[in-house]
């Protein structure tokens, strides 16, 4: 009689209890999270935050320098990094990488960690919304780091409503402890709309662009386009001129050589010609400058004689 009438008397608020907790925090798998938000009757589209991020703390230590760097993704896994050996970063199907590196006056960068604080294998992205100040918290998980450990890596997004905020404004690297690495994010993606309202009209942002100058992330999408090269045809003209040149000499010093036994200076095909280039350029030269001069005009207009 007791278990029957503590049911009934207690699934009404087990169930309450059951329905806000699952309203406020949404778990999904990697597969299913697209960068589309909806929880709480809102909905947000992270689509414009996609690409590759990268922020930093430093924290000195002398005589060193502690650099903590972090790299993600939100929406895709991150590219491998051109340049740099594959023991100081990430593995493919990172999402988030973390890297410690140590820093020493006129000695190289040593990369003392690399933790995936996130990965696509144990994703497990959890979501919910804020409420003071508005916006969402967004989760992703990682395997242990060491591995031979059971304490799993996380990050935390705290993606805060900020219409004024420049589009383009990059997150806060906030702390990182206990395995968990914690981001603030002022943007206005992180402004939820309700789940009816149509999205809105503007034009997206684009995502921040990948130089190829620096380490890059993989897995992201690649632009097709590449520079053109382009030829200069004035320079492709003198080079074919500067090479029929070269071959008329060649050519005419070795015929010179073979029929006449020719040496030194007699070797130049034509050498009489271009012994008088010089003279018919003086020539051609002086009597354009004396078609050029005006003529000098005589006092009262008469001509001597």
């Amino acid at each position: 009689m007791i278990f029957q009438h503590f049911i009934p008397q207690s699934l009404p608020f087990n169930l309450l209890s059951l329905l806000v907790l699952l309203s406020s925090t949404v778990l999904v798998t990697a597969e299913d999270f697209d960068c589309h938000v909806s929880t709480g009757g809102l909905k947000w589209d992270l689509t414009s935050l996609k690409g590759s991020h990268k922020v930093s703390r430093t924290r000195e230590s002398p005589p060193t320098t502690m650099v903590d760097e972090l790299r993600f993704n939100l929406c895709k896994n991150l590219k491998l990094m051109h340049g740099v050996p594959e023991d100081e970063q990430c593995q493919t199907g990172t999402r988030a990488c973390l890297r410690k590196i140590n820093q020493k006056t006129e000695l190289t960068d040593r990369v003392i960690a690399i933790i995936p604080v996130a990965s696509t294998s144990t994703l497990e992205p959890e979501y919910s919304q804020l409420d003071s100040p508005k916006g969402l918290s967004l989760t992703f998980r990682g395997p242990p780091y060491p591995t031979s450990s059971d304490d799993p890596q996380s990050i935390n997004f705290s993606l805060f409503c900020a219409d004024d905020a420049d589009p383009k404004a990059e997150p806060t690297f906030v702390s990182y402890e206990n395995g968990i690495v914690r981001v603030d994010w002022s943007t206005p993606s992180a402004c939820g709309l309700p789940d009816d309202q149509p999205p809105s009209q503007t034009p997206p942002q684009d995502p921040p662009e990948e130089d190829d100058d620096t380490p890059t992330d993989e897995g992201g999408e690649e632009s097709d386009t590449k520079p053109a090269t382009r030829g200069s045809g004035l320079g492709f003209f003198f080079l074919v001129l500067l090479l029929a040149f070269a071959a008329y000499f060649v050519l005419g010093a070795y015929y010179n050589y073979s029929t006449y036994g020719a040496r030194g200076v007699d070797l130049i095909p034509h050498r009489d010609f271009w012994r008088e280039v010089p003279y018919m350029l003086q020539d051609v030269v002086s009597h354009l400058c004396s078609t050029v001069r005006p003529q000098r005009s005589t006092r009262g207009g008469y001509i001597a004689v």
